[in-house]
């Protein structure tokens, strides 16, 4: 099992002029490198995979599925692999309108018979709510953990912002610079030291909670 989290993506893209898909690479700080997505739903769902404190690995393609069902070959990639606390995560990635479609359906029905035959989890992942998203986009862009002072991260875990708001948190040490510790307080956010109701728009009164 632990070499498919270290194995290549069974199949890579290419960047072309009138593609159809938006396709990229986006720096997980699960995973300390890049990993590859073949649309902007995909990569919402690897910012939930990035933001999720139960995940410790994600892998994208990460191999070929190939079974005889109705009496034909069947193959198939999972857009994703996911080493969660609760064992091994297949995710399939697609709009809610085509999940319903006959062949969409067919493929993640027999997808998801092969998979959990294996004892492994299997998901199929649409458009998540729309605020929550847009959260963690923000909440993103302070995932890089080396870009923050540690005596900073320090004095705000010893700040006790446990049901403090934004706003308090903010101006909780002032020793530091304002936007250092906006920044810092961020960073705790997504790297699930504090958390808050993110299915709201951030803003200065949301009051946060320390995890345990």
């Amino acid at each position: 099992m632990s070499d498919l989290f270290d194995a290549s993506p069974w199949r890579t893209f290419r960047w072309h002029l009138g593609q159809k898909h938006y396709s990229g690479s986006f720096w997980s700080a699960t995973e300390q490198a890049l990993v590859i997505y073949e649309s902007r739903l995909e990569l919402a769902r690897l910012l939930f995979a990035d933001f999720d404190p139960a995940v410790s690995r994600i892998v994208a393609q990460p191999f070929l599925m190939t079974a005889h069902v109705d009496g034909a070959v069947r193959k198939h990639i999972p857009d994703f692999l996911l080493r969660t606390n609760a064992g091994p995560l297949v995710v399939d990635v697609k709009p809610a309108h085509r999940v319903s479609r006959p062949d969409v359906a067919f493929t993640f029905g027999w997808s998801r018979r092969v998979v959990e035959s294996r004892g492994w989890g299997y998901q199929v992942w649409s458009e998540p709510p729309v605020a929550l998203l847009e959260n963690l986009r923000f909440l993103a862009g302070y995932r890089r953990a080396w870009l923050f002072d540690p005596m900073l991260l320090d004095a705000l875990r010893l700040a006790d912002l446990d049901g403090a708001t934004l706003a308090g948190a903010f101006a909780s040490v002032p020793g530091f610079g304002p936007d250092a510790v906006r920044s810092s307080v961020f960073h705790l956010l997504w790297s699930g030291w504090l958390t808050t109701d993110l299915d709201r728009p951030l803003g200065s009164a949301h009051v946060l909670r320390r995890c345990s």
